[in-house]
């Protein structure tokens, strides 16, 4: 039997072989702990191929009492203003093995509506 992480790792390895991140276009990637969810947007191309991580974010750095869904969707939001502000506008999104479903949707929906565009 496999367990959790080792489907996940699986499934990510699958998404990871058709989403790649390039200057143009960089890769929004998204991890999910129990406690917190954390956003890279990164471009796979630079740095001889191994990869550069141009913006991130953390439920960490937010400090109001809300649930775990709503800082989900408020790093969606800060990450979209980060990024924007870095002079990116379109990314591809990498749900890391994780199903597009609660938190993860939130933070892409929130991300989309703060004017990121996938």
């Amino acid at each position: 039997m496999i367990d959790k992480t080792a489907r996940r790792l699986k499934i990510k390895a699958g998404v990871r072989s058709k989403v790649k991140g390039t200057s143009s276009r960089p890769r929004l990637s998204v991890f999910r702990s129990n406690t917190e969810i954390y956003a890279q947007i990164i471009d796979d191309t630079a740095n001889g191929g191994i990869g550069t991580t141009l913006v991130s974010e953390s439920s960490q750095t937010i400090k109001d009492k809300l649930t775990k869904t709503e800082k989900s969707a408020k790093v969606g939001e800060l990450i979209a203003k980060k990024a924007i502000a870095a002079g990116i506008e379109t990314v591809v999104f990498d749900r890391n093995g994780f199903i597009y479903h609660g938190r993860v949707k939130e933070l892409a929906e929130a991300a989309r509506n703060a004017g990121l565009k996938f």
